[in-house]
């Protein structure tokens, strides 16, 4: 295959996934002008109702700015060889193939990073801002920056640079070398997430003793499951936004409440949320994800190993010969459609999980508590209640409200006008 072919073929893949987000984002935006179903009626008044919808516009107009944005980026970079240049300059540096890797990451990243702040700085401090969701201040921001570089340059820089090293010490099976040092870190960073990345940005304190406390316990009680890494993160200094997750799994499983969680809803609603982080912990969820990720990362890498000494792919990006860096990128474009359809079968399996930890929650007779509390977070939220299916589908990792209470309460859906 010539080097003009594969560069047509990136700018046909770059196009089509644009133009299909596109047209997703237009039918959702349809979708979200239909009446909102009779099981979600009362939520939003008429006034609360027109401001979800302000919200939901102003977000749907800025991404497709940003994306926008971002796709003419890409697609110039490419189409003026743009990346191709950069390698010329960056080689001219220095003849050490892991520098010059380095080097040319690092501009891409702060040159991404410099396109992509003023959209964040807007994002934020006016869309919510304006809709009374943003906490974030200006130090902290800066702060969240400077953070995010350091880990960056530490855990990006370090993986490229041993993945780049295992590939000029044995190149016939670096593939399957950098699947196990790929693995290896994945594997440490979800055991100690928690514990060493978190701390960075958020504060974590142990679920204090008191009420909330006392009803945790009673449930683990009752459901023989138990329960001790709870902990209560600082949410609100970013945003009113409420959230819980479990991470982890073994010794190192934690569940983890957002203490605007706990100031929005009561102490059988808090309960119910925290079942449903339980059940996933019950069913393994995230050891399940992980070992289904396993083959594909290995079939990824095993294909990249193939395809790293290419002059073509390096060419089509505009350079001269094969590059770690220059394939790496083409690669990751050409393997994005198979990337695409893996992302929907995981979300495809992240909305049957939701769904499994639900129905945990329903078998321990907290389902009307999980409904109320799921109510509260998604009108707090200015969630969408009727998005298209489609976009559902291709986007959504859990299952709409509507689905979730549907699925709770085993009512058929009905519409009603708002």
């Amino acid at each position: 295959m010539s080097p003009q072919t594969v560069f047509f073929i990136i700018l046909v893949i770059l196009t089509a996934d644009f133009v299909s987000e596109r047209i997703l984002s237009a039918l959702n935006v349809k979708s979200s002008k239909k009446p909102i179903p009779d099981l979600l009626s009362g939520i939003y008044d008429q006034d609360k109702y027109q401001k979800q919808q302000s919200y939901f516009r102003a977000n749907t107009r800025f991404g497709l700015l940003t994306s926008t944005v971002s796709f003419l980026v890409i697609f110039l970079m490419i189409v003026f060889g743009g990346f191709g240049w950069l390698d010329g300059i960056v080689q001219r540096w220095t003849a050490n193939p892991i520098l010059v890797s380095l080097i040319f990451f690092g501009i891409l990243f702060l040159a991404n990073d410099i396109i992509s702040t003023p959209f964040e700085i807007y994002d934020i401090f006016v869309i919510e801002e304006r809709f009374g969701f943003n906490k974030t201040t200006p130090k902290t921001f800066i702060l969240d920056k400077l953070k995010g570089y350091a880990l960056t340059a530490v855990l990006g820089g370090g993986i490229i640079a041993l993945v780049m090293w295992f590939y000029q010490l044995n190149p016939q099976y670096f593939w399957l070398i950098a699947w196990a040092c790929v693995t290896s870190v994945s594997l440490f960073i979800s055991l100690f997430y928690s514990e060493l990345i978190v701390p960075l940005f958020n504060k974590q304190t142990p679920l204090e003793a008191g009420e909330l406390r006392d009803a945790i316990e009673k449930f683990s009680k009752k459901a023989g499951f138990e329960l001790k890494n709870i902990f209560v993160i600082d949410g609100s200094k970013r945003s009113t936004k409420a959230n819980a997750y479990f991470t982890g799994f073994w010794k190192k499983k934690r569940i983890v409440l957002y203490d605007t969680l706990i100031n929005d809803l009561d102490t059988a609603e808090i309960v119910a949320v925290l079942a449903h982080e339980a059940g996933h912990s019950k069913y393994k969820h995230t050891l399940r994800n992980i070992l289904i990720n396993l083959p594909y990362t290995l079939l990824m890498f095993f294909l990249l190993g193939l395809i790293l000494r290419s002059d073509v792919l390096a060419q089509a990006l505009g350079g001269k010969e094969a590059s770690f860096h220059l394939n790496i990128l083409a690669f990751g474009i050409l393997y994005s459609p198979v990337s695409m359809m893996l992302g929907l079968a995981m979300n495809v399996l992240s909305r049957k999980h939701e769904y499994q930890a639900d129905g945990y929650v329903k078998e321990n007779k907290m389902g009307e508590q999980l409904i109320s509390a799921l109510k509260k977070i998604s009108s707090k939220s200015l969630s969408n209640f009727t998005p298209h299916p489609a976009y559902v589908f291709v986007n959504y990792s859990h299952p709409t409200l509507l689905q979730r209470v549907e699925k709770l309460t085993n009512s058929p859906v009905n519409q009603s006008t708002n």
